[in-house]
């Protein structure tokens, strides 16, 4: 990867010691790392078994399973920016530390839920103790690995994201086939154990030597305004609209925070966070390209679960296995990526692999109820393969324009634009997949009670539920529903393809081209001292 301009031409060395372990504590951090991205994906397929009555489930509504996994988000996108700079500040082995330590505390209890209001307050204290791991891990790697060698760690790094993604619906379904739904939690605890005992052992701790006066009103005005502004984007999605009050004001709100918080940055004698970084176009090119590429990649994530499963009848086993490909090819490519950017540059590279996603986004335009497995898995082995080519650039941009004492920042940066395009490609597209599939079914509602004829049109499993209960009169129902289904998710696939295309422009144009020829310095000073 190319040097971003106004980034440090020499960084500072690494210790001998934590060089010679670097591999190891990559090891320790993908696994930190996996718990909670794989945790977050286990829970979309327990949601059915969460919603039975007890002693299956908790009975759970629907507006309360979507704040089980709404409330995890609430509290993790508001909290990165500020997990981030504690790390610069206090350390980021602390910071992971008592991240996953939290983390760990709130899996346990959430297991042990006997009610839908306290499964909604553990995932918040999960999501807290995740939003201090996730920017922890990245911040820790690029102190541990020398310039050279980092690309190679974060197409690792990244690897492992996808990976987390694509187990955790197989992990779900092996225990809820074999356990109770709290098993989805309670693994977590044995593992975060282990991966205690190997931070201890083996992560070393760094901070910002030089982290200058604290920017109190900085902090407080990035959580209120990422809280506010993903609440709203949560709320829009949840009713299907972004006309309400409910979803415009916290909107705006949000919006309006953050607008003062990047006014009180630029004028801050000590910012949070330096605001002139976004003035580098390869800069905000690459932070742009990880919100889109996410708002894209996890709105078709939500419409293809219900696609599977609800059309197709496949088990969430079943489901998670057809989602291999995508972590397999993510596996196989992210490690590499460097390899292709070396010889082609950032450009062609993240430009490639959107065109990738775009093209497996615009394939489920194509799909029907009897699309063979074998394209399934094709198509999602595309899109692995674009998302492989694009998140590790992108992040070696990110981390590489910010000097290393300030990685914690970079790396929360970096984390808080995927998941807040993450959260808006979910509330959008499903918005899109929603309003399409209820006026397609609008005319198919003859036959249904007048009592639950409104909530036989809200979704796919509001529908197939109602028709299950007429019996053979439903059947009708069935087919229409599939019908419909099938129409929206064109609609919706042919939305995140464009998003998509979007990304590959912006990339596109303002990404830096083929690096000039490296002169790998350290690595001959570090081959001369072994």
């Amino acid at each position: 990867m190319s040097i971003p301009s106004g980034a440090p031409a020499v960084a500072p060395r690494v210790p001998e010691a934590v060089h010679r372990r670097r591999w190891a504590i990559l090891g320790v951090l993908m696994f930190s790392l996996l718990i909670v991205v794989l945790d977050n994906s286990i829970l979309n397929v327990a949601v059915k078994t969460i919603a039975s009555p007890a002693p299956t489930g908790i009975g759970a509504t629907q507006s309360e399973l979507e704040w089980a996994i709404n409330s995890y988000t609430l509290v993790f996108a508001g909290l990165l920016f500020t997990a981030g700079l504690l790390g610069d500040r206090i350390g980021r082995k602390k910071v992971l530390l008592a991240g996953i330590l939290v983390f760990g505390i709130g899996s346990g209890l959430a297991a042990l839920s006997t009610s839908p209001g306290e499964l909604i307050t553990w995932r918040a204290l999960m999501g807290f103790g995740a939003a201090f791991v996730m920017p922890a891990t990245l911040a820790v790697l690029m102190n541990v690995f020398e310039r050279d060698e980092q690309p190679k760690a974060i197409g690792i790094w990244a690897g492992s994201v996808g990976l987390g993604i694509a187990i955790g619906p197989i992990t779900g379904g092996v225990l809820l086939e074999h356990f109770w739904w709290g098993s989805i939690f309670l693994v977590n605890v044995p593992v975060v154990i282990v991966a205690l005992i190997a931070m201890v052992l083996l992560v070393p701790d760094s901070r910002d030597p030089n982290p200058g006066r604290v920017d109190p009103l900085g902090v407080v005005l990035s959580i209120v305004g990422l809280v506010l502004l993903v609440y709203g984007i949560i709320r829009g999605g949840e009713l299907a609209s972004f006309a309400d009050v409910t979803v415009l004001a916290p909107l705006i709100g949000g919006l309006l925070v953050l607008t003062g918080f990047v006014w009180h940055e630029k004028r801050s004698s000590h910012p949070s966070i330096d605001i002139s970084y976004f003035r580098k176009p390869a800069f905000s090119a690459a932070v742009a390209a990880i919100a889109l590429v996410f708002f894209a990649l996890m709105g078709v994530t939500f419409f293809s679960a219900f696609y599977l499963q609800s059309v197709r009848g496949y088990s969430a086993l079943e489901s998670g296995l057809l989602i291999l490909p995508l972590a397999v090819a993510q596996m196989l490519f992210a490690p590499r990526t460097r390899l292709v950017v070396d010889r082609f540059g950032a450009r062609a590279v993240c430009t490639a692999g959107m065109l990738f996603v775009a093209a497996g986004l615009a394939a489920f335009a194509l799909f029907d109820a009897d699309t063979p497995l074998w394209v399934l898995c094709l198509v999602f082995f595309v899109q692995g393969t674009g998302m492989a080519h694009i998140m590790p650039p992108v992040t070696v941009a990110v981390m590489q324009a910010l000097p290393r004492e300030r990685a914690g920042s970079g790396s929360a940066i970096n984390n808080t634009f995927r998941q807040v395009g993450g959260a808006l490609g979910i509330a959008v597209l499903g918005s899109v997949l929603s309003t399409v599939y209820r006026s397609d079914m609008e005319g198919h509602l003859g036959g249904v009670p007048a009592g639950a004829r409104d909530a036989a049109g809200e979704s796919i499993e509001a529908t197939l539920g109602v028709a299950e209960k007429l019996g053979p009169a439903g059947r009708p129902l069935i087919a229409a529903a599939h019908d419909a289904f099938i129409g929206a998710m064109h609609v919706t696939a042919l939305g995140s393809a464009a998003v998509a295309l979007v990304g590959a422009a912006v990339v596109a144009a303002f990404l830096p081209g083929r690096p000039p020829a490296a002169t790998p310095e350290v690595s001959e000073e570090r081959v001369l001292q072994s």
